[in-house]
């Protein structure tokens, strides 16, 4: 499905943009069609950046440019970007004559006139090509296509890596969060955003659009942040389930039947008192790194409270998506007899648990493990989200937790089999974890664990360490 609306946004782009370089301005160019590919091409960027004809023209060459440009295959854009990094950069050598003025300067005027000079031509000139796009139908979602493309290149494409870098700094500023609308997305909204909806739904996906009506019935939100560039595409989303009670299990969550919501506490007639976060997706990969989330949560809690005043608690029901990984990672440390650095029971409960990662594990489900696995994988559980750091930041291991911490968020309480699917087995052995929101504590969770590395935990927790 994602494919489909993708190559319609495609399609939408080289439409709009055919209009534009059919114009009279780009037809009188007189390109030579017996170029060389690369020579039409600098042709082009030349013509762009020469801004010749004034603001029409330029919108007219641009689209030419990117019209063009999307017709190639992925080895022809990558040769394009190449040629456009490699000969429309910064013009060292004018650099390095600035540079050598300002060591020579006399007096502070002076130099001041030439740090402006110098910034200014520390600027590439393909940075204006990049703007040019920008003003073009559609071209700030072009923009943000081209970094995820240049992100997925990284490794075959390692010289384009200055280009990503520049076109996250623009991306960062043009996405800034004020320029950002919070909408609820209701089974009311247009087709064309419930299909994205769930093409774009990384956390738990969505089977049908049965499914999709149950994540959106009276019961349930799910808000999303727009981009006035990118009306009709949703940034980052988050999806939310009314409940009584911290609920601890995602299947009977997003089941969203009767019976599901006997199980979370939720009679019918009754009155939430709970707001559970369970899905929260970013849905543009090339705003990757450009965090919109924890603005997204305070958000939507904040509407929630105006709307639904009863709500007394804001928790998650959150993956542990790195859990897995990790203990690995500790495992194949310990069998090559290299030093882990961990307290010698997490090693002993590790080796409990060895047997369960093999090709062929004794248990592929949580309802299939013993109770000394379980209390193990509870205990090495809680361990790794109060406990694992990164070494080069000293933050979370766990890039979920990370999020929530850095929000103002404790951690609360662990749910076995919490989520009961193979993905939630892979991960983390069905082990799921809830955050809580304690409104009255955000700020000083935040500032504990951004200032000083602290982990905010529920006593529940903190007792599985014992």
């Amino acid at each position: 499905m994602s494919q489909t609306f993708l190559d319609r946004t495609i399609d939408n782009l080289r439409l709009a943009w055919r209009e534009l370089r059919d114009s009279s301005v780009v037809r009188s160019l007189g390109l030579d069609e017996g170029q060389s590919r690369q020579d039409r091409w600098r042709r082009q960027i030349a013509d762009c950046l020469a801004r010749r004809g004034g603001a029409v023209s330029a919108r007219s060459r641009a689209a030419e440019l990117g019209h063009d440009f999307l017709r190639l295959d992925d080895a022809g854009k990558r040769a394009f970007l190449h040629l456009l990094v490699n000969e429309f950069g910064v013009d060292r050598d004018h650099v390095s004559a600035i540079m050598a003025d300002w060591n020579m300067a006399d007096d502070l005027a002076e130099q001041a006139l030439l740090e402006a000079e110098l910034r200014t031509a520390l600027v590439p000139p393909f940075r204006m090509i990049l703007k040019e796009f920008n003003s073009l139908p559609q071209g700030v979602k072009f923009l943000v296509d081209l970094r995820a493309d240049l992100l997925r290149w990284r490794k075959e494409a390692p010289g384009l890596a200055i280009l990503e870098r520049d076109l996250k700094e623009l991306l960062a500023s043009w996405f800034d969060i004020g320029f950002l609308e919070l909408q609820r997305i209701t089974w009311n909204s247009s087709a064309a955003l419930l299909e994205k909806l769930i093409a774009y739904e990384a956390v738990h996906a969505i089977q049908s659009w049965d499914d999709l009506k149950r994540r959106l019935a009276p019961d349930r939100r799910c808000f999303a942040f727009f981009h006035p560039g990118m009306p009709d595409e949703p940034l980052i989303f988050v999806e939310v389930a009314l409940v009584n009670g911290i609920a601890g299990n995602v299947d009977a969550l997003i089941q969203g039947d009767q019976d599901a919501h006997e199980q979370q506490g939720l009679q019918a007639g009754a009155v939430a008192d709970t707001a559970i976060f369970y899905s929260i997706s970013n849905a543009q990969a090339g705003l990757a790194g450009i965090s919109f989330g924890d603005f997204l949560i305070k958000r939507v809690v904040g509407e929630l409270q105006r709307d639904l005043p009863d709500l007394k608690q804001f928790s998650t029901l959150s993956p542990i998506p790195a859990l897995r990984g990790w203990m690995n990672k500790q495992l194949d440390a310990m069998a090559q007899k290299q030093e882990t650095g961990l307290p010698k029971a997490i090693e002993a409960a590790l080796r409990d648990c060895d047997d369960l990662m093999g090709p062929k594990p004794p248990a592929k489900h949580p309802d299939e493990v013993s109770e000394r696995t379980r209390a193990n994988i509870e205990y090495l559980a809680a361990w790794y989200l109060l406990n694992a750091r990164r070494p080069e930041t000293g933050s979370a291991f766990d890039p979920v937790a990370h999020f929530h911490l850095t929000n103002g968020a404790r951690v609360e309480r662990l749910n076995w089999n919490g989520n009961g699917k193979e993905n939630g087995w892979l991960q983390s052995f069905g082990v799921m974890v809830n955050y809580l929101y304690d409104l009255s504590m955000i700020e000083k969770n935040h500032e504990s664990y951004v200032g000083q590395g602290k982990i905010a935990a529920s006593g529940a927790v903190k007792r599985l360490l014992r």
